[in-house]
């Protein structure tokens, strides 16, 4: 049996087999409490699909002296009543995974609670990251497409719901499939009809604040990312 000591004629340590077992187990056990207060080794993280899922914490912007919805009200698509006392501006990409994730549970919950009830009004302004989504800017020049027949809230559901298969042929296709007269559809976003009226959002999105994707302006504050429903309906309620 080994055992720990100094070995004097070289200059070594050498420990026992059952000491090292020993320390080995006591590492182990202090690292495991201390992983319990902190978090450590994927403890809290949820899992899915396989993977690590980290939620996005996303901020509110700084560095910004005022900014007020009103302001950036365009001849846009507008959810609700016209007349609503508050004013929400989303700029959204249509590829970006955050948007539909807003889309899909904060948004959804305040159409039911505000939107519907005539309280609020939502204006969708574009502001597609060409940078990393490259079928953006297309995608929000076919929404336009479709707001020239009325079915601009139609088309942009589709869109969000089938977000990962987004081609021109799908735009295309997502048209017909809603019965768009699909002639004036194609003609309209071959010919780039909105390029410049979907730059000119890009730009004012910029200008209002918007760092990323989703932005909105719920009257006078600013809200930046996929913030959960009680982050909208908090800076609501104060304004209502």
């Amino acid at each position: 049996m080994e055992d720990f000591n100094v070995g004097k004629d070289s200059g070594s340590i050498t420990f026992k087999k059952t000491t090292l077992w020993k320390i080995g187990t006591f590492v182990f056990a202090a690292l495991f409490v201390i992983s319990l207060f902190t978090g450590g080794f994927g403890i809290g993280s949820s899992v899915t699909g396989g993977t690590v899922d980290i939620p996005n914490i996303p901020d509110i912007p700084t560095g910004i002296a005022s900014v007020n919805a009103e302001d950036f009200i365009d001849d846009d698509p507008v959810l609700g009543d016209k007349n609503a006392k508050l004013t929400i501006i989303e700029f959204s990409d249509f590829q970006c995974p955050f948007c539909k994730r807003a889309r899909d549970d904060a948004i959804k919950q305040l159409e039911e609670q505000y939107i519907k009830t005539g309280k609020v009004k939502l204006v969708y302004r574009d502001f597609p990251l060409t940078s990393i989504h490259p079928m953006a800017q297309k995608s929000a020049e076919a929404a336009e497409c479709a707001d020239d027949q009325g079915k601009f809230w139609e088309y942009h559901d589709v869109i969000f719901e089938r977000q990962a298969s987004l081609s021109i042929n799908s735009l295309k296709q997502w048209a017909s499939e809603l019965g768009l007269k699909t002639d004036d559809f194609n003609k309209c976003l071959d010919s780039g009809k909105y390029t410049n009226e979907v730059n000119k959002d890009a730009s004012d999105a910029q200008r209002a604040g918007g760092q990323g994707t989703p932005y909105f302006i719920i009257g006078n504050q600013p809200l930046s990312g996929a913030q959960p429903f009680a982050a909208f309906q908090a800076a609501i309620e104060s304004q209502l």
